[in-house]
């Protein structure tokens, strides 16, 4: 049984985006063009692939079983034509990374302006996300994760800083008010501003000292999601609200302009950076390990 490609990748974005309309606006097609070539896809394996509803498209059981298939299917197929770019003075394309928050905003700035002016026919799209992913079901090249979430099939590669450090903040008001804690266990006491995983865990606040290791699960007037509303948390704690808990380096700017006071700075505990992880299994495509060499070449921090 033959199928057109194209229908192929019409079925895995309609699939993905739970719409004729926005897989169609993702690949830049039309929704009457995609609904088509489902409809022919449909007939050509004589199943229905798609439950179609006015509020919401969804797969099948036959729909999910052909999309758990296509997908890295077509994505060595995309990885084959991709090889072609070694023959090239410079690789060209799309690289989509799926990447924390926190390396959105603490390590890619750092990053991204040297690597497009280096590769200025490669595109770069960044995908930010809290939880750990399937990155080539979520349709993405790369990803960016912490030691700890990373899979064992996986190649991880260094970006950014090597050690990190989790810091405990607080407005010069708040304190003058409620006191400074001198002890994680007071933090109980306190009003703490806490963050929640797109999971539905609550992030706990780790301490360290001297070997003494402490987890701390305190409540407070406020909790954010942890990636869109992280800045709320902080603008919260600037206010007065609470006590915040966050990566040094992200509260750095409060911390140089007085708005926010270090709490209980030698419990703050180390930790390692992030890590740029891929494949081993796959072909590696030219976009993908001109981004890796580029961060291979900058020195650690």
């Amino acid at each position: 049984m033959k199928s057109d490609l194209n229908d192929l990748k019409a079925f895995i974005a309609v699939a993905r985006t739970g719409g004729f309309r926005s897989g169609a606006k993702e690949s830049g097609a039309s929704a009457s063009g995609y609904s088509e070539a489902i409809r022919r896809l449909e007939l050509k394996t004589g199943v229905r692939l798609l439950h179609r509803t006015t509020r919401s498209v969804v797969p099948t059981e036959a729909g999910q079983a052909l999309l758990s298939r296509l997908l890295p299917a077509l994505s060595e197929v995309e990885a084959a034509l991709d090889s072609v770019n070694q023959f090239r003075d410079k690789p060209v394309g799309t690289l989509k990374l799926n990447v924390p928050g926190s390396a959105a905003r603490l390590v890619l700035p750092e990053v991204i302006p040297g690597f497009l002016a280096a590769y200025p026919d490669v595109q770069l799209e960044i995908v930010t996300e809290e939880s750990f992913v399937d990155i080539f079901a979520a349709g993405c090249d790369a990803g960016i994760r912490y030691d700890e979430r990373l899979e064992q099939d996986m190649i991880a590669v260094p970006i950014g800083a090597r050690v990190q450090r989790a810091a405990l903040a607080a407005s010069p008001e708040y304190l003058r008010q409620k006191g400074y804690p001198l002890h994680p266990h007071e933090l109980m006491q306190h009003a703490c501003i806490r963050g929640r995983f797109p999971g539905g865990n609550l992030a706990v606040w780790e301490f360290e000292k001297e070997g003494v290791c402490l987890r701390i699960d305190a409540s407070g007037p406020l909790i954010v999601r942890i990636g869109g509303a992280v800045d709320l948390g902080v603008a919260a704690a600037v206010s007065g609200c609470g006590l915040v808990y966050l990566f040094e380096e992200w509260l750095q700017p409060w911390f140089d302009s007085g708005e926010l006071v270090p709490v209980l700075k030698d419990w703050w505990p180390s930790f390692s950076g992030p890590f740029l992880y891929y494949s081993g299994r796959r072909f590696v495509p030219a976009s993908l390990r001109a981004f890796i060499d580029y961060i291979r070449e900058i020195p650690a921090q």
